[in-house]
């Protein structure tokens, strides 16, 4: 079951919001949920990863992210958060997420697992 993102909207810069993750059975067939986001006028091939979390808590951010970005997970609501603070102008884009496997410390996204996105727009 493909996952459902939520929480986008538009911003100003030094803004925050917190992104939503839904994915029925997360927590009993994945090991871990990925966050990536697609800058406007890039392909889908041109994502970004943003964060990762192991269904036990393991975590790992992209540099541009780390300090201002929060990944968490609600496994008794197969739900999985990034909490986005101090949020800046080159974090506009699609955000998406995918269950995964967990392996050396990074989330695999399984193919074919992806959302349908939201967009989170951060104006100066």
């Amino acid at each position: 079951v493909q996952p459902v993102e939520s929480g986008g909207g538009s911003v100003q810069a030094g803004g925050s919001l917190r992104l939503s993750c839904v994915a029925d059975g997360y927590t009993s067939s994945s090991d871990c949920m990925a966050w990536y986001r697609q800058p406007p006028g890039k392909g889908p091939e041109e994502s970004e990863h943003v964060a990762d979390i192991s269904s036990e808590g393991l975590t790992r951010y992209e540099d541009s992210v780390k300090g201002r970005f929060t990944i968490s997970q609600d496994n008794a609501k197969n739900t999985v958060y990034l909490q986005m603070n101090n949020l800046r102008p080159d974090d506009t884009a699609k955000y998406f997420c995918a269950p995964g496997d967990w392996g050396g410390g990074v989330c695999y996204p399984a193919a074919g697992y992806w959302g349908q996105g939201t967009h989170v727009t951060v104006s100066s």
